[in-house]
């Protein structure tokens, strides 16, 4: 059977492919270079999210340095539609842990 898309937006986790910035920001261990690698990550984040989905139908809801990933709340065509793109690693969905 078929999985049905569903319109209700859902947390997804987005895991972005690396660059050569963020590597660059990532090396410098400092307070400093630690808060460079944030705004740059929430700038590249919001950037992408603005040029490859409608403004208005996402959330983001925070930026994970570590991984070069960001959270959003998105409906499954979205996610979709973020899998497709080149800068984009692995789209996943939140799993609730029971």
């Amino acid at each position: 059977m078929a999985s049905k898309e569903t319109t209700t937006a859902e947390l997804y986790f987005v895991f972005m492919n690396r660059d050569p910035e963020y590597e660059r920001l990532r090396s410098n261990s400092t307070k400093k270079g630690s808060h460079e690698l944030d705004l740059y990550l929430s700038k590249k984040h919001d950037e992408f999210l603005a040029t490859t989905l409608e403004p208005g139908t996402y959330n983001k809801t925070l930026s994970l340095a570590i991984v070069d990933a960001f959270a959003v709340q998105i409906t499954d065509h979205q996610a979709n539609v973020l899998r497709s793109a080149k800068e984009v690693r692995v789209v996943e969905k939140n799993q609730e842990l029971a």
